[in-house]
C-alpha cells in the first residue's frame, strides 16, 4: 500500500493535545457512528478546528495504536482549510479501520463529515 503522506510542518494548531480539551469535547459534544470509527463534534469559540484521536489500550499493540493515529492524522491534514471553524472532533478508530485501504477509510470520513455539514461553502 503506497499513500502519498503530507509534510506535518506547522499542524500543530490542528490537534487537540490536552486532556481536557478532549473531556469538554466528550461531556458537551455530539456522537456520531460509523462503522469505522465513532466521532464526537463540539462546537467551540475558536477560531480553527481540531482533531483528537483517542485510541486506548484495548485497540490492540502499541504498533497499532500508533498507525492509526497516522492514518487519522493524515485524513486530518489533508482536510486542512476546509472544515468550518469553531469545532472540536474527537475520533475514537475502531479496530477495522486499520485493516481497511486508506482510500476507504478516507470516502468514510468525507461522508460522515459531509452528512453532519462540517465543511466550509466552497464559493467559486
Amino acid at each position: 500500500m503506497v499513500m502519498a503522506m503530507s509534510h506535518g510542518g506547522g499542524d500543530k494548531h490542528l490537534f487537540l493535545k490536552r486532556s481536557r480539551d478532549i473531556e469538554y469535547a466528550k461531556e458537551h459534544g455530539s456522537r456520531i457512528s460509523t462503522a469505522l470509527f465513532n466521532m464526537i463534534v463540539c462546537r467551540t469559540d475558536g477560531i480553527g478546528s481540531r482533531v483528537g484521536i483517542v485510541v486506548g489500550k484495548r485497540f490492540g499493540i502499541a504498533v497499532s495504536r500508533n498507525r492509526v493515529k497516522r492514518l487519522f492524522r493524515e485524513l486530518t491534514r489533508q482536510l486542512r482549510g476546509q472544515l468550518l471553524p469553531g469545532l472540536d472532533l474527537v475520533v475514537f478508530p475502531k479496530r477495522d479501520s486499520i485493516v481497511q485501504p486508506f482510500s476507504i477509510l478516507k470516502g468514510v470520513w468525507l461522508s460522515a463529515l459531509q452528512r453532519q455539514r462540517l465543511f466550509r461553502i466552497r464559493e467559486d
